[in-house]
């Protein structure tokens, strides 16, 4: 699977089924592993939140979907 092909899916938040936004960059050590997505947030939690961009860790990604990744992410 493509970057490209990842960035066309909505990045979806289980905890409370809002869409969190879309993946501009992914974030890799220096082997190759995936660490997680970096996701620019809609405009719903931008206005609440100083950071325009959030990373999803890997280990919060729960599902990878056709035309959606499924995330568990908790915002404070």
């Amino acid at each position: 699977m493509r970057l490209s092909d990842l960035q066309n899916k909505d990045i979806i938040n289980t905890n409370d089924g809002k869409k969190i936004g879309n993946i501009i960059d992914v974030n890799i050590t220096d082997d190759g592993k995936m660490l997680g997505f970096i996701v620019e947030q809609g405009k719903f939690f931008s206005k609440f939140s100083s950071r325009d961009e959030i990373e999803v860790k890997w280990s919060q990604i729960k599902k990878i979907g056709e035309d959606v990744i499924l995330v568990s992410v908790d915002f404070l």
